[in-house]
C-alpha cells in the first residue's frame, strides 16, 4: 500500500481518507480516529473476547473486524487448530495489564506516519526480500494489491525481491497458522547468505 501511505503531491490522499472511500466508515481503522472510540472498545476488560475474535475471526479469509467487535458474536467459538487456550490466556493476561494502547496509538497516527514517511516515497528496498503470505490474509486482498504484488510494481520497488510465496489457506497471523511452513520458508532464504 506504499502508493497510499508515503505518497505527497497534487494526488496525495490521506491513508485513512483513502480506506474511508475504498471500506466505508467501519471500516477498523477509520473509527479508531475518534478519540476515546478504539480504547472504548479495547478496554483491558474485553480482553478474553477481543483476543478470541482477532485471533479467531479477523483479519483472513476476507474478514476485518468492524462492528463484530463491539458484540458477543464469537466468545465461545472454537479455537483454530494452531491456537490453545494457553495462548489466548497469555495474549490477554498481558493485555489485561498493558492495555492495547500502542497498538490503537499506531492506528491514530496513521496519516501522521504518511507525512513523515513522504521523503522516502520513491526509495527502493535494497535488500535481498522474500516475501510470504496466506492467500486469506486480509492485506493480500486489499483492493489491487494482487496486482501490485504479481504484476511487477513490487519488484519494481523491492528490487532484489527473490520469491513470493503465497500459502494456500493461511491468513493474517501466518506465522502462527503455518509456523513450520514458514519456518523453512525463511531457514531456506537465509542459508542461500
Amino acid at each position: 500500500m506504499r502508493h497510499i501511505m508515503i505518497r505527497n503531491g497534487p494526488d496525495f490522499v490521506n491513508p485513512i481518507e483513502y480506506f474511508n472511500r475504498a471500506y466505508g466508515p467501519n471500516y477498523y481503522k477509520c473509527p479508531f480516529q475518534e478519540p476515546g472510540v478504539a480504547e472504548k472498545q479495547f478496554a483491558p476488560a474485553h480482553a478474553k473476547r477481543l483476543m478470541r475474535q482477532m485471533l479467531c475471526h479477523c483479519f483472513s479469509h476476507g474478514v476485518f473486524c468492524d462492528e463484530e467487535m463491539d458484540d458477543n458474536k464469537y466468545p465461545t467459538s472454537p479455537l483454530p487448530p494452531w491456537l490453545t487456550e494457553a495462548d489466548i490466556d497469555y495474549f490477554v493476561t498481558s493485555f489485561e495489564k498493558t492495555g492495547f494502547t500502542g497498538a490503537i496509538n499506531y492506528y491514530h497516527n496513521f496519516d501522521k506516519n504518511c507525512e513523515l514517511a513522504a521523503p522516502w516515497a520513491d526509495a527502493k528496498v535494497q535488500v535481498p526480500t522474500k516475501y510470504i503470505v496466506g492467500d486469506g490474509d486480509i492485506t493480500y486482498n486489499f483492493e489491487g494489491i494482487q496486482d501490485y504484488i504479481h504484476g511487477g510494481g513490487f519488484k519494481e520497488d523491492v528490487p532484489l525481491l527473490d520469491e513470493v510465496v503465497i500459502i494456500p489457506g493461511a491468513g493474517h497471523f501466518i506465522q502462527q497458522e503455518r509456523a513450520q511452513e514458514v519456518n523453512n520458508h525463511i531457514y531456506d532464504f537465509i542459508i542461500k547468505f
